[in-house]
């Protein structure tokens, strides 16, 4: 498990800080520092009180509480705009739905409760390394080993997941840059292909890399 988890590490090295959900943000802050496990327990237990309570300012807690843990944990603003933009539009439309099936009170706490999901789920995901999240996957899916089950498949294939958000979120934007560098408009559906083809390379060069390392 440790020279897997070693292994999926030097495969995903750090990154830009800015890159979106998923991407790991160096630091040595309590955040950091707390065990994966714990982190991943807490989220569970915040996020399932949250939905069950069903009360509006829990909802508004559980942002609240998420946003002074980015600041403590160094994470600042400009890191929760890549995770809270994409997410945007989402509630928009989620809002507009609550509001005309039910009222504007169903409206706010629905949208503070995704909004906290999204903050805490990312604070985990930008505080934990890949490779501490592998071993973590392969230590619960342990018990499975005796049905048959390689933990260690599919902790890589949960890690790589992971790892697939920011991917896919960088490559759009490269690609809408490059598009709108050449001076074109409009027509969103032409960007489609170039983003599914360097989507394809990209896990082709992920696969390579894992059969370079023994990890079949």
């Amino acid at each position: 498990m440790v020279r897997r988890a070693a292994a999926v590490s030097r495969m995903f090295p750090r990154v830009s800080p800015v890159a979106g959900i998923g991407t790991y943000v160096p630091g040595a802050t309590l955040v950091h520092r707390a065990p994966a496990g714990l982190k991943l327990a807490l989220l569970i237990i915040v996020v399932t009180g949250v939905v069950a309570s069903q009360q509006l300012w829990a909802a508004l807690t559980a942002v609240l509480v998420a946003g002074a843990l980015y600041l403590v944990a160094g994470v600042g603003p400009r890191h929760i705009a890549p995770v809270l933009v994409p997410l945007t539009p989402f509630l928009v439309l989620i809002g507009i739905f609550h509001t005309l099936s039910a009222d504007v009170h169903s409206a706010v706490r629905v949208c503070a409760q995704l909004t906290a999901m999204v903050l805490l789920g990312g604070l985990v995901t930008c505080t934990t390394r890949v490779s501490a999240m592998l071993a973590l996957f392969e230590w619960l899916l342990g018990p499975l080993r005796h049905l048959g089950l390689r933990p260690e498949r599919v902790a890589l294939v949960l890690a790589l997941t992971v790892r697939s958000i920011p991917l896919a979120a960088t490559v759009w934007r490269t690609s809408r840059e490059a598009y709108l560098a050449r001076g074109l408009r409009g027509r969103p559906h032409r960007m489609v292909v170039p983003v599914l083809v360097r989507l394809i390379r990209s896990a082709e060069s992920t696969g390579e890399a894992l059969a370079a390392r023994g990890l079949d």
